[in-house]
């Protein structure tokens, strides 16, 4: 692993939302991202016209005993083939950092309520920024067959579990 590293602020931290480091039943649950007091509350200005945030925060409930970065089977299911730690999307990755897109439900003062934020109650983030068309991948996005295995209940709803 390497020996550099960066320092980052935390700008905000997640208020309600998900508990448990579930691996899915993320949809339909409101969540608040409130910024901390040193961030003025006019940062948010204009972002109540995007309907999407592109949110950067910590897996702050993992451990850096907890990386992986060998290839293994996602969730250790043998059907899914070995990929390398890189080719993961967890907690498990060295800086341990993820991203989400959820939906702007409304701005209030300092926190931004928005909806399928998969990360849990108390996480912190690291940014923020409004989701802008133009800076999505262009062309297709092509994937193999096993993440849309994995993810089929991801954004289910709770009440929606089999």
């Amino acid at each position: 692993m390497s020996t550099e590293h960066i320092e980052l602020p935390v700008i905000a931290r997640v208020v309600g939302g998900h508990t448990g480091r579930r691996d899915d039943f993320k949809g339909g649950v409101t969540s608040i991202i409130r910024l901390v007091p040193s961030i003025p509350s006019n940062a948010l200005q204009g972002i109540e016209e995007f309907s999407h945030l592109e949110v950067i925060w910590h897996f702050s409930l993992g451990s850096d005993q907890d990386i992986e970065l060998e290839p293994r089977s996602p969730r250790d299911n043998p059907s899914w083939p070995a990929t390398g730690g890189l080719a993961h999307r967890n907690h498990r990755r060295p800086a341990r950092i993820a991203t989400s897109y959820p939906r702007i439900l409304k701005v209030k003062g300092r926190d931004i309520y928005v909806e399928d934020l998969d990360a849990d109650a108390g996480t912190p983030v690291i940014d923020l920024a409004p989701v802008f068309e133009e800076m999505l991948p262009r062309g297709p996005v092509t994937q193999p067959p096993w993440p849309t295995e994995m993810l089929q209940n991801y954004w289910a709803n709770a009440d929606e579990r089999p």
